[in-house]
């Protein structure tokens, strides 16, 4: 792969621990002790600032600012407006001194750091003893929590114990709007509290363009003197008081954090709830949560931290709450891509969603409905017919300007059609199919036939950039074109499998004419794919005569390449980011012989460098088809821990959302060998040689199947309405009683 792990953070199998802080290691530490719970998501930044390196990021759900773009050249179509979502407020500020001195960890001596992140309740805590100049030793704990039941709360505790002597302290809880945007290196808020007639402790932040209003309630509890602080998107409580010496005092804050879009009415708040309370409602929610939907590793501890580490980040990232919202590339956690949604929403996040929590996807597939206007007025944009989904957004626009992604990519589309059938064949809901599902169809495969052309060959799309994003305006891209053929296939599908009232309502809607349908079939029957006498498909017209580069000789400090190669550099050899043959074959892996996937891996997976964080997943469930075991589990390391080891040398800016996923896939798809095609559910497990067992839950519309894998058997059994799937290719009932099979082959 030519990389490898920064190995920092201890190893445990519930926790994220970190023993003694090393400052180079002070952005990675933020983006891993994350938090989030759909609604905001918290850096692990210390709370009270100072001197060190420092992302300080709060992000909202959905809250977004956008501005013009006025790109080199008027062409048409290229992006003429921009978005991205903004730093919020700090609602954790937090300034503590003792006399003179104000605590800093780049300037102040300490010892004893501990920073641990608990994945049971979502508890982080971080703890030292604060060596002061004129008071000695003074022990400090701080710990934070967002709600997972009522996400509008974060809440804090700080506990001080003074070890020497007594020590007079002040103590300022604070939330700070101020807060700048690294990116435009601006503040995004106006203050408009005085406005909206709010009271010293309500601070109420409004973006400029978008009219989105955050609105926050502090409210502190601690002994001693208290004043109120006010100024320009600043307000905070200020406590002074003496810590005696050897007496433990705690302090805590809890913030109220309200989003309103133009027309919302804010909901009325109750009494800020007590940390403690926060601390037992979280940890019963995550209970449940890992009761349904742990994954359990049996002799493999480091994998075992990564999965369950993968897992609580997709939980707390997105959980459906909203229709209005996505899920961003790096979630809440940093502002690179700059929050936008890309297409690996619909082909790595969702499966998770769909077998784990499935009116989740299906917010994510209404997210992609509510935004089919938008998708509407690209395509028009592109002198192109039909929905032509963005390739980066928040708002369902098009925010990407670089015109080689944001015109070329048809993954978007694409992905969404995949999606739909995926959800369809999965949940059965007919009912979203033939209504919001047919019309984003029938607008997609317009799009997909008018992007494309006929020559002597067949029908396939000229000047397009595929996933492997290392090679553009290339011709018959083999995912592009195989994808396209799937979608026009299966929209034409579902037109003829409704019925006459369906397709009449579907047909007032959208104006679909039957000429159509025959037309997106025939380019689907005719669809281009370039392959040799050898089986290996061709990634796209003329990839096989491109001069070779050894990515492996590639040197590790060179990565991330855009840090280290001009921009033109990577599109002049054979290397490839990510998969684009193969992961057509993992999209639809029944589509393809065991043969062609195994010909296809060994001519691929050499040139690719993995410098997308979506990569090394799909070459891990790949390689399992195949039986490279050894090179599937090696990736599959690399996945689950690619941010907790930095493989990528990028975790400082936020964690890579759907690699996080893609690792939970490889577990179910690569180990598991779960398959759900055209509704029905087959699986044939295997268990790499150290492993002393594995176990995973799938929920299967209105059941819970709970799998576990040994080294010589297989047990399955199932919570709710029985199950008919294939084991090992063998037709089986499961119910209630479990169902226990040998491990064929051993």
């Amino acid at each position: 792969m030519g990389k490898s792990a920064d190995r920092y953070f201890g190893l445990d199998t519930h926790r994220i621990i970190e023993k003694g802080f090393d400052p180079a290691h002070a952005l990675e530490g933020e983006s891993i002790f994350s938090l989030a719970n759909e609604h905001m998501g918290v850096r692990g930044y210390f709370e009270e600032g100072g001197s060190l390196p420092s992302l300080r990021g709060s992000y909202l759900g959905g809250v977004y600012e956008a501005q013009p773009h006025r790109p080199d050249s008027d062409y048409l179509g290229f992006v003429h407006r921009t978005h991205y979502m903004v730093t919020a407020a700090d609602a954790l500020a937090t300034r503590l001194a003792v006399g003179s001195e104000t605590l800093d960890l780049g300037l102040c001596a300490f010892t004893d750091f501990v920073r641990v992140l608990d994945m049971r309740n979502g508890l982080l805590t971080r703890s030292f003893v604060w060596r002061t100049a004129a008071y000695g030793a003074i022990e400090v704990r701080f710990e934070r929590l967002l709600a997972m039941e009522h996400p509008q709360w974060l809440v804090q505790r700080i506990t001080l114990c003074a070890l020497d002597q007594d020590v007079p302290v002040m103590l300022t809880f604070a939330v700070d709007g101020n807060i700048i945007h690294k990116t435009n290196g601006q503040c995004q808020w106006v203050d408009v509290s005085d406005s909206a007639g709010e009271s010293r402790s309500v601070l109420a932040l409004k973006t400029a363009s978008t009219d989105i209003t955050a609105r926050y309630i502090l409210q502190a509890t601690c002994t001693g003197e208290t004043r109120l602080l006010r100024s320009n998107r600043y307000v905070a409580q200020q406590h002074s008081f003496t810590l005696a010496r050897g007496v433990a005092l705690q302090a805590e804050r809890a913030v109220s954090v309200v989003v309103l879009h133009p027309g919302d009415a804010p909901d009325p708040q109750g009494d800020a709830p007590a940390f403690a309370d926060v601390l037992a409602g979280n940890t019963a929610h995550f209970q449940a949560y890992w009761a349904a939907n742990d994954v359990e590793i049996g002799g493999d501890p480091e994998n075992q931290q990564g999965v369950r580490y993968c897992l609580f980040q997709l939980h707390s990232t997105y959980r459906g709450l909203s229709p209005r919202d996505n899920i961003g590339a790096k979630g809440l956690t940093g502002e690179a891509y700059n929050g936008h949604a890309f297409w690996d929403t619909e082909t790595y996040c969702l499966p998770f969603y769909l077998l784990s929590e499935p009116q989740a996807a299906k917010h994510l597939l209404l997210y992609r409905y509510h935004t089919l206007p938008q998708a509407m007025a690209r395509a028009r944009e592109l002198d192109l017919q039909g929905a032509c989904y963005p390739i980066a957004t928040m708002d369902g626009t098009e925010a990407c300007t670089l015109w080689q992604h944001s015109s070329l990519q048809m993954q978007p589309s694409t992905s969404v059609a995949y999606a739909i059938q995926t959800y369809a064949e999965l949940t059965g809901d007919q009912a979203f199919l033939y209504r919001e599902g047919a019309e984003m169809l029938v607008q997609i495969a317009r799009y997909v036939l008018s992007r494309g052309g006929w020559n002597d060959q067949g029908f396939g799309f000229y000047g397009v950039m595929g996933p492997d994003e290392f090679h553009m305006m290339v011709s018959h891209d083999f995912y592009t074109n195989y994808l396209g053929k799937k979608t026009l296939h299966y929209a034409a599908k579902v037109i003829r499998d409704m019925g006459e009232q369906e397709r009449a309502a579907l047909t007032a809607k959208t104006g679909l004419n039957a000429a159509e349908p025959e037309a997106w079939a025939l380019a689907a029957e005719r669809m281009i794919l370039l392959r040799r006498a050898d089986g290996v498909f061709e990634q796209h017209e003329g990839y096989f005569s491109l001069p070779h580069i050894d990515v492996q000789a590639i040197p590790v400090g060179e990565f991330p390449l855009y840090d280290h190669w001009s921009y033109d550099r990577i599109y002049r050899t054979d290397m490839l980011k990510q998969p684009d043959v193969l992961m057509a074959m993992f999209l639809y892996p029944d589509d393809f012989t065991p043969e062609e996937k195994a010909v296809n891996y060994a001519f691929y997976e050499p040139r690719c460098i993995h410098e997308s964080s979506l990569s090394p997943s799909v070459h891990a469930i790949i390689a399992s088809e195949v039986g490279l075991r050894g090179a599937a589990l090696d990736f599959f390391g690399f996945a689950t821990r690619l941010d907790l080891d930095n493989y990528n040398r990028n975790t400082r800016d936020g964690l890579h959302l759907s690699s996080v996923a893609a690792a939970w896939m490889t577990i179910v798809r690569g180990f598991g060998g779960v398959r759900f095609e055209g509704g029905h559910l087959s699986l044939a497990p295997w268990l790499p040689e150290h492993w002393t067992h594995l176990r995973f839950s799938l929920r299967v519309r209105e059941s819970l199947l709970r799998v576990q894998v040994e080294p010589q058997r297989v047990a399955l059994h199932c919570e709710g309405a029985p199950l008919t799937l294939t084991l090992y290719g063998q037709t089986a009932m499961v119910g209630n009683t479990p169902l226990t099979m040998e491990r064929p082959g051993l």
